[in-house]
């Protein structure tokens, strides 16, 4: 066999490594007191790890409630800081409307702060369900009544009773529907 091949089968199949152990002569020069001494030491070192390590968790623990009990109280802060400008047109408007003898403005000041309340509402992920025409859907309408109409296919909105609500996607309020039967049936005699 020549050195390059002995070479290689060296290199595939490696001699197994064992440990390093201590020296016998060190642990037994130590006596048994000594040993007790330093496993004692070692217990002490660990069981202290330990109640870091519980205190530790104990914190954290108390520390994720408080603060999920923080973003509870005041995820809607900016919701809040948007809304307080409407308040403030509405009281503005009432004011006027206690001066007012026209109806018309009244109506069209409150038109305004409706308008405003809506747009705001709507940055922060809230969307009018009013599905005036559409096809009546269980998921997102509540049929309230079933009437028959020459006009409207049968199954699709005829009125909107009183429109539902979105918050980014998930469903607040169905609409409260009319929905149409098709044409009326004409009784057999």
């Amino acid at each position: 066999m020549s050195e390059t091949s002995q070479t290689e089968a060296t290199n595939t199949n490696p001699a197994p490594v064992t440990p390093e152990v201590a020296p016998a002569a060190s642990t037994a020069a130590a006596g048994p007191e000594e040993q007790l001494l330093a496993a004692k030491k070692e217990a002490a070192a660990n069981y202290d790890r330990y109640m870091r390590a519980v205190a530790d968790l104990e914190n954290f623990r108390k520390r994720t409630l408080r603060e999920k009990d923080e973003l509870r109280q005041f995820a809607t802060s900016g919701l809040m800081e948007d809304v307080i400008p409407i308040i403030d047109t509405l009281s503005l408007g009432l004011a006027a409307a206690r001066q007012q003898t026209e109806v018309k403005g009244i109506v069209d000041g409150v038109a305004l702060v409706q308008e405003q309340l809506k747009t705001t509402l709507g940055r922060h992920g809230l969307k009018e369900v009013k599905p005036d025409g559409q096809r009546f859907d269980p998921n997102f309408h509540e049929c309230i009544s079933h009437q028959p109409s020459a006009e409207v296919a049968e199954e699709h909105v005829m009125q909107v009773v009183r429109p539902g609500y979105t918050l980014n996607g998930r469903l607040l309020r169905p609409a409260s529907v009319v929905v149409s039967s098709g044409p009326a049936k004409e009784p057999q005699v």
